[in-house]
């Protein structure tokens, strides 16, 4: 009983001072977390405990990534604003496909692109010192900086 108290108040703190840019990986984080646990969810055996499980878990990833987008400054010039926000719509929709027909196959395309933009924000704080985007210097418009979007929905930036 003592442990989930100082567990709730540690993960409370942890939140509260966190920096924005490490908040956002945080919010990758659990959406990631909520799209394994949904997976978990189809292991079930009891109908509507499956269905309880894999339910609750998309729509709290749903959630995730819907803030996330909404987040988003779509007045920063380059395509990167709508890139991301075209991307967060992307795996919406196959958590929603997921959800509707009960198929695992959807959370693991979201899951995948969630994963590379976590990783490549993740790159991003360690190469700038764990500052958020905003406290960097302007990236310039044009083709440097810009992210590329491959067929198989990888990202990849230009430096």
């Amino acid at each position: 009983m003592q442990y989930s108290k100082f567990a709730k108040s540690y993960k409370a703190n942890s939140v509260e001072t966190a920096s924005p840019g490490k908040l956002v990986l945080m919010l990758f984080d659990g959406a990631l977390r909520f799209m394994h646990a949904a997976k978990k969810g189809f292991e079930e055996e009891n109908f509507l405990k499956k269905n309880e499980k894999v339910n609750n878990n998309l729509i709290r990833a749903q959630n995730i990534i819907t803030e996330l987008q909404s987040s988003l400054d779509l007045s920063v010039p380059g395509d990167l604003p709508e890139t991301l926000y075209k991307l967060y719509d992307y795996c919406n929709h196959h958590l929603q496909q997921a959800n509707m027909n009960k198929d695992i196959e959807p959370i693991n395309n979201a899951e995948t692109t969630i994963k590379e933009l976590r990783d490549a924000w993740s790159e991003m704080l360690t190469q700038n010192g764990g500052q958020h985007p905003s406290q960097m210097p302007a990236i310039p418009t044009g083709s440097q900086g810009s992210p590329n979007v491959g067929e198989s929905g990888s990202i990849s930036f230009q430096a």
